[in-house]
C-alpha cells in the first residue's frame, strides 16, 4: 500500500526539473539588500515569492511593508484542526557580489556546473527558502500535510535585520505557533545531516583613530606626529596573546565551557583539521592551543580584523601621513557572552592602548546573542528522523560558528523551540565570488521536509 507521504513525495521527484526552474528565476533577481540602488529588485523578488508561494497552494500569502524592505508572510490550515503549527523562517535577500572579477560566470545568471548551481543567493538562502515551498506544494497537492504551516521570510537579514523584532514583538498572534524550523544553516559535511543545536554570538565594532587634522607629507612631519595607522595597528596587536587567546581584560569572564559530555560529543566527530586545510588553502591552522578545531569553530569566541582603512592606498608611492585611520573589527561570541558588555570592554580596551597624540572612538554597528537550543521536543525528533530516512547516515547535533539573530529573537518572544535544519555546506562560497548550491542537496532537502511536515504531531 502506498502511504500519502510516498505519493507527495514521487510528487516532488517527477517535478524536479519545474523545481530547479524555479529555483533558477528566484536566483536571477538581484536582492542585495545593503545596495539602495538595489532596492527596486528587492521589491520584485518579495513579490515573485510571495506569488510563488500563492501557486504552491498556500491559502493565503501577502507581501508586507516595512520600514525597510518587506516581509513576506504565508499561511496554510491543514485538514486536522488541533494540529500543531509550524512557522517556517528564512530571508530571500543576498549578499553583495563584490568582487565581482571573481565570478567564473555572472551572479544572477545561475548556472549548473558539475551538478551545482552557481548564483549570488544559490546556499544563502534561496535555494533552502525554496525547498521548504517545494515540500509544501508536494504536500498540500497529495493532502498529506500534518501540520498548519506559516512563512516567515524577510528581506533585511544580510544588513542585520533592523525592522524584524519590532515586526515580531506586534505580531505575536499572527506567528504563534509550537516551533520554528529554520534552514539557514550547513550540513556537518556532505551526505552527513545535522541539526544545529548551538550558534555563536557577535559583537561587530568600528575603532576610528584621529590624528592631525589633515594628511600631512612623512617626510615633513613624519616622526613627532602620531601616524593613526601605526596607533590603530599597536591597538589592535595588543589584543592577542602569543597562544592564540584575546588578551581583552575579563573577554572570557562569562564563556560558559562545554560539559565532559559535549566536548566528547565532539570529540566523536573526529578531527576535521585536514579537511578545513584542504578547503580555504592554507597550510597550518591558528586560534587557541589548548582547544579543538571543531572547539574554536563552535564553542570559543574569536576576534577578528574584518577591514582596515586609512592613508593612500591607490597604485604606485605616496608618503603621505594619513589624519585618520578605521578598522572593522568583529567577535564572535559563545553562551553566557552578551554583545554590550563586550562592546564595552573593547571600548575601554583601546583606550587604554591608544598612545598619546591619537584620540579614540569605538562605535557598535551590531550584535546578536549566543544561542542554545534544547534538542528534546517533538519537532526535533521529527527533523532528526525525516532527516536519516533521507540521507541514510545518523544525523548529527553540531553547533555551528555563525551568528542567526532571528533564532534568539524566535525562542524568547514567540517561546518556542527552534529546529535548525540545514541542507547547505560550509564549503558552497556563502558571501563570497562563485556561491554554489549542490542540486543533489537541493532535492534531498525536499524529500527530507516532506517527511517532517508530514510527521510532525506530538507537543505535549
Amino acid at each position: 500500500m502506498i502511504t500519502a507521504n510516498e505519493n507527495a513525495l514521487e510528487r516532488a521527484t517527477q517535478n524536479q526539473i519545474n523545481s530547479e526552474k524555479d529555483l533558477f528565476t528566484f536566483l536571477s533577481i538581484p536582492s542585495v539588500s545593503t545596495n539602495p540602488d538595489e532596492a527596486a529588485n528587492v521589491q520584485q523578488c518579495a513579490e515573485w515569492l510571495a506569488a510563488h508561494l500563492s501557486s504552491c497552494g498556500l491559502q493565503h500569502t501577502e507581501v508586507i511593508t516595512t520600514a525597510g524592505h518587506p516581509i513576506v508572510f504565508a499561511e496554510h490550515r491543514c485538514a486536522v484542526p488541533d494540529a500543531p503549527t509550524i512557522l517556517f523562517y528564512g530571508h530571500y535577500d543576498v549578499q553583495p557580489v563584490d568582487p565581482l572579477e571573481l565570478w567564473t560566470t555572472p551572479p544572477f545568471t545561475p548556472t549548473v556546473r558539475d551538478g551545482k548551481v552557481f548564483a549570488r543567493g544559490a546556499t544563502d538562502d534561496k535555494g533552502q527558502v525554496l525547498i521548504h515551498a517545494k515540500a509544501l506544494q508536494a504536500l498540500i497537492a497529495d493532502g498529506s500535510l500534518a501540520v498548519h504551516i506559516k512563512m516567515l521570510i524577510e528581506g533585511e537579514e544580510e544588513v542585520g535585520s533592523p525592522n524584524l523584532a519590532p515586526f515580531i514583538k506586534a505580531n505575536t498572534q499572527k506567528l504563534a505557533c509550537d516551533a520554528v524550523v529554520i534552514s539557514d544553516t550547513a550540513m556537518f559535511a556532505p551526505n552527513r545531516p545535522s541539526l544545529v543545536v548551538g550558534l555563536r554570538g557577535l559583537a561587530y565594532v568600528e575603532i576610528h583613530v584621529q590624528g592631525p587634522n589633515r594628511d600631512l607629507h612623512s617626510g615633513a612631519y613624519g616622526g613627532p606626529v602620531v601616524n593613526p595607522l601605526n596607533a590603530l595597528c599597536s591597538i589592535i596587536a595588543s589584543m592577542r596573546n602569543d597562544d592564540g587567546s584575546i588578551a581583552i581584560d575579563d573577554f572570557y569572564t562569562d564563556v560558559l565551557e562545554l560539559t565532559p559530555e559535549e566536548k566528547g560529543e565532539i570529540a566523536d566527530l573526529g578531527s576535521m583539521d585536514d579537511r578545513l586545510i584542504a578547503d580555504v588553502g592554507v597550510t597550518a591552522l591558528g586560534g587557541e592551543k589548548t582547544y579543538s578545531t571543531l572547539e574554536k569553530l563552535w564553542v570559543r569566541p574569536t576576534l577578528d580584523l574584518n577591514g582596515i582603512s586609512g592613508g593612500y592606498q591607490a597604485a604606485g608611492a605616496k608618503t603621505v601621513l594619513p589624519a585618520k585611520a578605521m578598522a572593522k573589527l568583529s567577535m564572535r561570541l559563545v553562551p553566557n557572552q552578551k554583545p554590550e558588555h563586550i562592546v564595552e570592554l573593547v571600548r575601554k580596551h583601546v583606550q587604554q592602548h591608544a598612545p598619546k597624540g591619537v584620540t579614540v572612538s569605538v562605535v557598535d554597528l551590531h550584535g546578536a546573542n549566543p544561542v542554545y537550543v534544547n534538542r528534546d521536543n517533538a519537532a526535533t525528533r521529527a527533523a532528526k528522523d525525516a532527516l536519516e530516512k533521507t540521507f541514510g547516515v545518523p544525523c548529527v547535533f553540531q553547533r555551528e560558528g555563525g551568528s542567526i539573530p532571528v533564532v534568539d529573537l524566535f525562542t524568547s518572544v514567540l517561546q518556542v523551540p527552534a529546529v535548525l535544519m540545514g541542507f547547505g555546506l560550509n564549503t558552497e562560497n556563502l558571501h563570497s565570488p562563485n556561491e554554489h548550491f549542490h542540486l543533489e542537496n537541493f532535492h534531498k532537502g525536499i524529500e527530507a521536509c516532506i517527511r517532517f511536515y508530514s510527521s510532525v504531531q506530538d507537543f505535549e
